[in-house]
Parts: C-alpha cells; structure tokens; sequence
C-alpha cells in the first residue's frame, strides 16, 4: 500500500470490495448475517476503520468455513449476532469510537477548567 492510498482509502475500498464479492458466494441467510455483522462491527473502529479489516477478513472466513460444512448461521453466531461482534472486538460492552471520542474530550475540557484555577 503506497501514501497515496492510505490517505485516501482506496486500499480499504478494495479489501471491502473483495470481502463483498466473498459474502456473495455464501448462501442467503449467511449473506444477510455478514450484512448485519458489518454493521455492527464498524462502530468499534477507529477513524479511518483500518483496525478492522483483520476482524471482518476472519469473521468473513468463518461463515465461509461454517457454511461449506453445512451449520447454520444460528449454530455458529448464535441469536445475537450484536453480542457477538462485541465479543469479536473485545470484551461485551467494548466502547466505540464515539465513547472514544468523549473520553478525550471529556479529559481536554477537565484539563483545560483544572487550568484555569
């Protein structure tokens, strides 16, 4: 990967894409679990996402895997496909971005105000 796609995320565009063009081999129902796990897994990535590429590739590979040896998807995620990308990404309750973002700006303001007496 070279500065220009970095910057510009034209690398992470074509992993996604490659990853799309993967869950479209997989039968319907296990489609429609990899649409709900992205979804769930991309607020716990960081700004640009990249951190998360190495998790959706596996969880990728494991319906792929799962679903050539004939299991369902509730056999291998289970009900709550939710609580399974937490799991995926840490622990159950892992922050997000978002919660990410306020620490720090929660810190910078308490800094800023312990400043200023």
């Amino acid at each position: 990967m070279n500065f220009f796609e970095k910057i510009t995320g034209s690398d992470m565009t074509k992993a996604m894409k490659e990853l799309d063009a993967r869950s479209k081999v997989l039968p319907f129902d296990y489609q429609t679990a990899w649409k709900e796990m992205v979804s769930n897994l991309w607020v716990h990535g960081d700004f640009t996402g990249r951190n998360l590429m190495p998790i959706l590739d596996s969880a990728l590979e494991l319906l792929e895997v799962t679903a050539a040896d004939g299991q369902s998807v509730e056999e291998v995620l289970g009900d709550d496909i939710k609580g399974f990308c937490a799991a995926l990404v840490g622990e159950e309750g892992a922050k997000t971005y978002r919660d990410k973002w306020r620490d720090q700006l929660n810190k910078n303001v308490a800094k800023k105000l312990g400043g200023l007496k």
